[in-house]
C-alpha cells in the first residue's frame, strides 16, 4: 500500500475516532488520541507528507479540546467518595 493511500486510511481513522467520541462512546477519546498519533508519525516520515501535516496541524486543535472536553465530561458526572 502506498503512503497516499495509507494516510487516507489514517485519516478516516481519526474522523471515525471523532465520531465515537462525539457519540460517548467507551473509550473513544485514548482511540482519538492514538489515531492522531499515528496519523504523526506516518506524517513525519513522508518526506512528502506536506499536505498530510497541514490537515494534522488543523484538525489536531479541534481533536485535543475534544479529547479534554469529553474527559471533564466524564469527571463531572462521577459522584463524590466521601
Amino acid at each position: 500500500m502506498n503512503a497516499r493511500r495509507s494516510f487516507v486510511h489514517l485519516k478516516d481513522e481519526v474522523y471515525r475516532q471523532m465520531f465515537r467520541l462525539e457519540e460517548n462512546r467507551g473509550g473513544a477519546g485514548m482511540g482519538l488520541a492514538l489515531a492522531l498519533l499515528r496519523a504523526w508519525i506516518a506524517a513525519d516520515s513522508d518526506p512528502e507528507g506536506r499536505n498530510n501535516r497541514i490537515w494534522l496541524q488543523a484538525v489536531s486543535p479541534i481533536c485535543l479540546n475534544m479529547i479534554d472536553q469529553a474527559g471533564k465530561a466524564n469527571t463531572t458526572s462521577l459522584p463524590c467518595a466521601r
